[in-house]
């Protein structure tokens, strides 16, 4: 389906960068990332949890490296996945240079708390001799002391401040492969912040409303902040910072850019809000659906309606879709047209299966125009 003049989003021009082989600016798609929360020494226990949020659909993986032996565990751990590795550093340098030297794509790191310049042009060295980029990561909570006392507290000005303050380290060492974060836990505060500083730089910036807290409260605040910034046209990854499982993060990330239009993984359902006219159990048969069909990574659009009212207005704007009928027999449509009724049988069962033989005819016509391409260049 063609995307609407009034859903065009034009996106910021910024230079890409690379984490390890994954884009980021530039015309990249927008990535999803989160952070483990196991200890980074436990090797078992982190690699899991990456690959768990390999499966989820993360682009990017950020582990916390505060000592010698979760630097050193990189080294074990980047062997044992496929996203890229980013490492979280906030003070010490030399946690830098190992994690660097051990397998690292990307350093999250503020130069200027690690101490001297030369200590900086090490962490630099590191990073071009083993193909790493940075992340310069500004938080509202943690400000240099004499910006909050020129300032008189965090402000947006403040946050922009400090990030090019860091950027200019960086600058000033000829190292240019890095992007910026300026997150708050305050909506308008980031939001502020990163308007602010997408005209003040090109750098890509890494998106993130920052303590959000858990599900409910976090991905509210994430969808408001992040989504208003991203409809500007702002942003070039994206972390949902929520005291969940990380793995709800990479699922409410990819929500946020489905609802954009910005990048599509995945089964989209459209569902209606329970009302005395549903004809079947909407809430729970949608429960269900939304678990059972997780497992599918090709993009389409599912409308779950339980009346006619606005089922067939739903259903010829989706890959599939179901309404709900008199006397339980419901009417299903594919691409858009009615195409047979349900009757007396298991809604959930019947939906998945269908949705599954059209993500896998989709995906057998992609590597089918894959496998034509060559011969289609070899003829021209």
């Amino acid at each position: 389906m063609s995307v609407r003049p009034y859903r065009d989003i034009t996106r910021r021009k910024s230079r890409k960068i690379h984490v390890g082989p994954v884009p980021v600016g530039g015309d990249a798609p927008i990535t999803v990332q989160s952070m483990t929360n196991t200890l980074t020494h436990d090797v078992k226990a982190t690699i899991e949890q990456i690959q768990a949020l390999e499966r989820a659909g993360a682009d990017i993986v950020r582990v916390s490296c505060p000592d010698e032996e979760s630097s050193a565990a990189l080294r074990d751990i980047v062997r044992q996945v496929k996203v890229p590795i980013v490492a979280d550093i906030h003070f010490h340098y030399k946690r830098a240079i190992e994690a660097a030297k051990n397998g690292a794509a990307c350093l999250r790191i503020n130069p200027g708390n690690i101490g001297s310049a030369e200590r900086v042009r090490e962490v630099v060295k590191a990073a071009k001799d083993h193909g790493c980029s940075m992340r310069i990561g500004v938080n509202a909570g943690s400000l240099e002391r004499d910006l909050l006392e020129r300032y008189g507290e965090p402000c947006p000005e403040a946050m922009v401040e400090s990030a090019l303050n860091h950027a200019k380290i960086l600058e000033d060492n000829d190292f240019f492969e890095f992007k910026i974060s300026c997150k708050a836990s305050d909506v308008f505060l980031a939001v502020a912040a990163y308007q602010q500083l997408a005209e003040a730089c090109d750098y890509p910036l890494h998106l993130g409303i920052t303590e959000a807290g858990g599900m409910l409260t976090g991905t509210t605040k994430s969808a408001i902040g992040m989504g208003s910034l991203l409809w500007a046209g702002i942003g070039d990854t994206i972390r949902v910072s929520l005291s969940a499982e990380p793995v709800e993060e990479i699922k409410i990330g990819y929500e946020i850019l489905k609802a954009l239009g910005l990048r599509r993984r995945g089964v989209t359902v459209i569902s209606c809000p329970s009302c005395a006219r549903q004809n079947f159990e909407v809430i729970k048969t949608v429960e269900i659906l939304e678990q059972r069909l997780a497992h599918i990574t090709t993009p389409m659009t599912l409308s779950v309606i339980g009346c006619v009212v606005n089922g067939p207005g739903e259903a010829r704007e989706t890959d599939i879709g179901f309404t709900g009928g008199g006397n339980n027999t419901h009417q299903v449509y594919v691409a858009g047209v009615p195409h047979h009724r349900l009757k007396d049988q298991n809604i959930v069962d019947h939906l998945v299966e269908l949705v599954e033989k059209k993500a896998a005819e989709i995906e057998a016509k992609k590597q089918d125009e894959k496998a034509a391409e060559p011969a289609e260049v070899a003829a021209s």
